[in-house]
């Protein structure tokens, strides 16, 4: 027999005088209540009484696990109808985060009472609801144990994992209308254990510990048209009305229009008392009903954004969709996790050198911490320009890829290469056709600017559209530079001229590199990041030409012998702008750590 069974077990008949009966008797003995539940259940004890109900912890024969056992005590129709309602909704849904209920989990316990005096004998039922039973506590548990409130990435990843939840609810146009902290639990997790609560969380994906739950399906709305509306209530107002105060919404105080954003707002609430260890209602402005709360904690500025439209007062402005709010919580993931992964990379590396350093002894600790904070630099400097060369090359390739797509087989090419051309005309009588490269040109420096920008390294401000617009310019500028260079020599035939033209070629690359540095957003001396990029991006294109380390066609802007280039072109002219984007990448991180700081040791900054 399982450890979880007890020498005693307990009668649901809630007027039953003993109901505290001893194991293995079928019936109670002092009322008559079955004590075997729908031939398989067998009640052990209560642990709760709330509202229209009392809740068990019941034996299942059939599996050999507890569940939970919900009898309703309310005779009323309404009463009833909700409850037949919280039965059919569980029944329907199959989601690791909702209870799971079997259909022949709900049935009417029956029973029949003989009345001597009068010589007959009534019938009575208690509806009763058997579910899963989830081992682990709930937010409102956790919250105690976080007084000042719970850190802000446990609350990101139970606000994510409700958001799936509703998603799932809401596409079966089922409103929970309870979302508080009482009704959220994290399975797995148990309040004895909550100060060994941080390792469990961080080891929930791996342990299926800390997965959050929504329980109390019984003032769940299933809406028809994914709204309840006043006029469809008005007349029930007063028996449908589910209020939580300091997390209900104003519209379901009234009693007026219900839908997703009255689960979002309830959920917003919720999240906002976890982030600051405050009862909602007592951060309410009296004025204005809005909440204070952004001055209790300091949070990320975007999750703050959001908390902030889920417990709008104006429905309209909560978020319409589960999807909605998924798409922002994905934006604060990924700054979440840039910032997290550098710094616990660097954490990392540097608690690896100190452990060594201090093996070493005190006699050199002054020598093994000037160390410790070069090598920290120096690896700070080769990461960030690792990462700018990646993204930077990544992001040249993926322009270059869409460039000549566009500008060779969607006739795009053509038109941009016809108006460049008439311009060009106008002020040049230089012979330079520009062709459908034009559209390579700039759709590959756009993908270099905002795979640059994406890194965010050398202190730079994220201004993508900015260091796109300009990536743009400076790489059609520089292609043109470079054409102009190739086909000027038929017009320029003097030998200075000739100089200056070629020139101009090897200076092309650094032109292309030196504009787009300007869009970067670099908080200081800008222009002369663009003078040392540009320098130092024709340098090594020249040094890479001289030692032929590529071939020629790899080093040069787009050629394309006819009318669509062909399978060498194509990879020649992607390899090209991947290479000159990994090449301005480098050129950025020598200019931050070693360029711009040796200008300034010589007073030149």
């Amino acid at each position: 027999m399982h450890q979880s069974l007890l020498s005693k077990i307990h009668c649901i008949n809630p007027h039953c005088p003993n109901p505290i009966q001893a194991w293995g008797n079928k019936f109670c003995q002092s009322c008559g209540t079955p004590l075997l539940l729908n031939d398989r259940y067998i009640p052990l004890r209560k642990i709760s009484t709330g509202g229209f109900a009392q809740i068990y912890i019941v034996w299942d024969q059939k599996t050999q696990t507890e569940r939970i056992l919900k009898v309703l005590l309310e005779t009323s129709p309404k009463a009833l109808e909700l409850f037949d309602q919280e039965a059919l909704v569980l029944a329907s849904l199959r989601h690791s985060g909702i209870p799971k209920v079997e259909p022949e989990n709900y049935f009417h316990l029956r029973k029949r009472n003989r009345h001597s005096e009068v010589g007959h004998s009534s019938q009575w039922f208690l509806p009763c609801l058997v579910m899963e039973k989830i081992d682990g506590c709930t937010l409102e548990d956790i919250v105690e144990q976080y007084p000042q409130g719970c850190p802000d990435i446990y609350v990101i990843n139970w606000l994510s994992q409700a958001v799936e939840i509703l998603w799932e609810l809401h596409r079966r146009k089922i409103i929970h209308r309870d979302i508080k902290p009482s009704n959220l639990m994290l399975r797995g997790v148990k309040v004895s254990s909550m100060t060994k609560f941080s390792q469990t969380f961080s080891r929930h994906h791996r342990k299926n510990k800390g997965q959050l739950v929504i329980i109390d399906f019984g003032g769940v709305k299933q809406m028809s048209n994914y709204k309840i509306r006043p006029t469809e209530t008005v007349a029930k107002r007063s028996t449908t009305r589910l209020v939580s105060p300091g997390y209900s919404p104003p519209e379901q105080i009234a009693g007026g229009e219900i839908g997703p954003f009255t689960d979002f707002y309830a959920l917003g609430r919720t999240c906002i008392h976890l982030l600051t260890g405050q009862y909602p209602a007592e951060l309410e402005d009296p004025s204005t009903g809005k909440l204070k709360w952004r001055q209790l904690k300091p949070v990320n500025p975007t999750l703050a954004n959001l908390l902030d439209d889920m417990v709008s007062l104006d429905s309209a402005q909560r978020p319409a969709t589960a999807a909605e709010v998924q798409v922002r919580l994905a934006k604060i993931y990924r700054q979440q996790k840039r910032s997290l992964g550098i710094s616990a990379f660097r954490t990392r590396i540097k608690n690896f050198l100190k452990l060594l350093l201090i093996n070493l002894g005190d006699n050199i600790s002054r020598l093994s911490h000037s160390a410790s904070q070069i090598v920290n630099q120096t690896l700070a400097g080769c990461v960030d320009t690792i990462w700018e060369m990646i993204l930077g090359g990544v992001g040249g390739s993926i322009g270059a890829i869409f460039g000549l797509i566009f500008a060779y087989w969607s006739g795009v090419g053509d038109r941009f290469a016809s108006l460049f051309t008439n311009y060009w005309f106008l002020v040049s009588d230089v012979p330079l056709t520009i062709g459908p490269e034009i559209v390579v040109f700039g759709l590959a420096g756009l993908g270099t600017g905002v795979g640059l920008t994406d890194v965010g390294g050398f202190g730079q401000r994220r201004r993508y559209w900015r260091t796109a617009f300009m990536g743009m310019v400076g790489y059609i500028v520089g292609g043109l530079c470079w054409q102009f260079s190739q086909v000027a020599t038929s017009v320029y035939m003097t030998t200075e001229d000739l100089i200056i033209l070629e020139i101009m070629g090897k200076l092309s690359v650094g032109v292309a590199t030196g504009v787009m540095t300007l869009g970067l957003g670099l908080r200081k001396h800008g222009s002369v990041y663009a003078l040392l990029v540009a320098g130092l991006t024709a340098i090594v294109f020249v040094s890479l030409e001289q030692l032929n380390i590529f071939p020629k066609l790899f080093l040069e802007f787009i050629v394309v012998s006819q009318s669509v280039p062909n399978l060498l072109e194509f990879f020649a002219s992607i390899s090209f702008f991947s290479l000159l984007g990994c090449i301005g990448g480098f050129c950025l991180g020598v200019s931050h750590y070693i360029m711009i700081p040796i200008l300034r040791r010589l007073g030149l900054q």
